[in-house]
């Protein structure tokens, strides 16, 4: 039998303190399609994976801006 594979998430709470960000801007950026993320069981979820590559993205976005 193959064994299955679970993605680790985050949940709206959990990426706003991650990223500094208000709960409701978070889902703004979900619904607008600006954020990796799904819905599951009607609410918003991240993958972990994801959040962090998305994170060093605008990072490194921002650092370009800044020059």
């Amino acid at each position: 039998m193959k064994k299955k594979k679970f993605i680790e998430t985050y949940t709206v709470e959990e990426v706003a303190e991650a990223l500094k960000l208000h709960p409701y801007t978070v889902r703004r950026l979900c619904r607008e399609g600006k954020i990796p993320a799904f819905k599951f069981g009607g609410q918003w979820r991240f993958d972990i994976r994801e959040i962090e590559e998305w994170k060093k993205h605008q990072q490194s976005y921002n650092k370009t801006l800044k020059k």
